[in-house]
């Protein structure tokens, strides 16, 4: 005699919800990032930072192979990952730049106020995304840039300054490259942004101390990954096949 009936399991939709699952683990490492920053361990907490963009990046392809949409259509799967991009992208590096004092006060408190402001705004706008998938406006990835001045131990003015910049561009109609969506140059740009990525553990496996040369190649593929979708933009026959 059986007792279940295992044929009437919803595993698609148990399978699918998984997914969510996935997603929403991004926020807990976000609270573990902040627990960490808190304290002023900004090394752990830029790991726990990677780990849940590691699982931003590998929770889309699962969802459209498992068809999270047609499964489970009542659960907005892009609902919850603004949320987490909101955490992970925008509000751990803005708190991370205020407990850093890096800034000084009150510019900390007043630099983190402007981040998180102007990305709620941003993420607000419907059409944030070109045909080509480029970004339009600066794309509020605030843990590369965060991420960059603690790699490069920039001064007070450095930060400020680069800060305020990208908070402007966030309004304007100036393309910001997706290194994966981006057709154009794709190799190149992917390439350049693993490049930095790999260079970026490196750092964090010296904590932040690396050699000048690792510093100045950190440096410029990161300009290249900032500037190349405007270069494209104004060039716009280059990289077309």
């Amino acid at each position: 005699m059986k007792i279940f009936n295992y044929k009437r399991v919803p595993y698609a939709e148990i399978r699918a919800f998984s997914v969510h699952i996935l997603t929403a683990s991004g926020s807990f490492l976000a609270f573990l990032g902040v627990v960490a920053a808190s304290e002023h361990r900004f090394v752990d907490m830029f790991w726990w930072l990677g780990l849940a963009l590691l699982v931003d990046g590998i929770d889309g392809p699962i969802a459209r192979k498992v068809r999270v949409k047609e499964v489970l259509p009542n659960w907005s799967g892009d609902t919850l990952d603004n949320i987490i991009d909101y955490v992970t992208y925008v509000l751990l590096p803005a708190f991370a730049l205020y407990e850093s004092g890096m800034i000084g006060q009150p510019w900390s408190f007043a630099a983190a106020g402007m981040i998180v402001v102007s990305s709620a705004i941003y993420y607000a706008d419907t059409g944030m995304k070109t045909d080509e998938y480029f970004f339009s406006g600066f794309p509020v990835v605030w843990n590369m840039v965060i991420f960059t001045l603690f790699v490069i131990g920039a001064s007070a003015t450095t930060a400020l300054v680069l800060v305020g910049v990208s908070v402007v561009l966030t309004f304007l109609p100036i393309n910001f490259l997706h290194p994966v969506r981006v057709k154009r140059l794709r190799p190149l740009n992917l390439g350049i942004f693993l490049f930095w990525s790999a260079l970026g553990m490196y750092s964090l496996l010296m904590h932040f101390v690396m050699p000048q040369w690792a510093v100045a190649l950190f440096v410029i593929s990161g300009i290249y990954l900032y500037c190349i979708g405007a270069v494209l933009q104004f060039f716009p026959s280059l990289g077309r096949q």
